[in-house]
């Protein structure tokens, strides 16, 4: 299995257009390297690929990827985009993906809802790309020889369609996990997780690897650094930090770990920070724009 990491950051991405705070000035500086906005490409024969989620800066992440360059006049080695929430910064990039070119969408019936309710998404051609509904726990072809099982994990639905009532760490369709699977390898993508229950630790068995959310540091890392009032568990993402953490949380998971889904104000994103130092010693990695991975 060969993956590609083509946006490691969270929305907004590194630098955020109209943030200031230490992290995004740095990258404008040239001090830390610059993310896009988070999603990843699969492939089990290094020449058909899964992209998972269509992040708004797909354009450039497929402009530095020669991987992901056409092969002829027109086309492309996408056969699939699969999305696992209906987020802004994992589905907004089909829009730029709509220039008459064969692919299959893959989401689940919320995800569709949300495509299908919204009539821009329909500048997709239909006769070119297909729609099709992911069944939790069901296993589906992405990508020749790619075998992809959606499951729920805990989650909120998408900011626009938040109503009067919310449910932080709603399990159901909104927001799902993907398990990657090949003849030889297994991986589990989760960008967005608001909770760490036993079975999900257990669903980890037998993975060779894990590419997890890793948005903030601490609940509050926005109010500390003045950059908004929201905190992670609002936003539906578990802090790394403290003791219901994902660190605390995956602490025995001997699985190759890597941060993902990294939020402009986190502090792992300095490189001499003790937070990255504390990351790195308790066995993870923290992804990057063009991380290569192969299993």
């Amino acid at each position: 299995m060969n993956l590609i990491v083509l946006g490691a950051a969270a929305g907004g991405g590194l630098p955020q257009w109209n943030c200031g705070c230490r992290n995004c000035a740095d990258a404008r500086a040239g001090m830390i390297a610059p993310m896009t906005q988070s999603s990843v490409a699969v492939s089990a024969n290094g020449t058909d690929w899964a992209v998972l989620n269509a992040s708004p800066d797909i354009r450039s992440q497929l402009q530095q990827i020669p991987a992901m360059h056409p092969g002829a006049l027109r086309g492309t080695p996408i056969a699939s985009v699969v999305l696992t929430n209906g987020d802004i910064d994992h589905i907004a990039g089909l829009l730029t993906l709509r220039e008459k070119t064969p692919f299959t969408t893959y989401a689940t019936a919320a995800g569709l809802e949300i495509l299908e309710s919204n009539s821009v998404f329909n500048v997709l051609d239909a006769e070119l790309v297909a729609r099709r509904r992911i069944e939790l726990e069901a296993p589906f072809e992405a990508a020749p020889g790619l075998t992809v099982t959606a499951f729920s994990v805990p989650g909120k639905v998408a900011l626009f369609l938040e109503g009067d009532r919310l449910n932080l760490e709603e399990v159901g369709e909104q927001t799902v996990g993907l398990i990657l699977e090949t003849g030889s390898a297994r991986a589990v993508y989760i960008p967005g997780c608001a909770k760490v229950p036993d079975w999900l630790l257990e669903r980890l068995e037998g993975a060779d690897l894990l590419l997890f959310d890793g948005t903030v540091w601490n609940n509050d890392d926005m109010q500390r650094t003045g950059t908004g009032q929201k905190t992670g568990a609002r936003m539906g993402h578990l802090p790394l930090n403290g003791p219901e953490g994902s660190l605390a949380r995956f602490e025995g998971v001997t699985t190759r770990k890597i941060f993902i889904h990294i939020n402009n104000t986190n502090p792992i994103l300095q490189p001499d920070s003790a937070e990255r130092a504390e990351v790195l010693a308790r066995g993870w990695e923290i992804a990057h724009d063009g991380m290569e991975i192969t299993l």
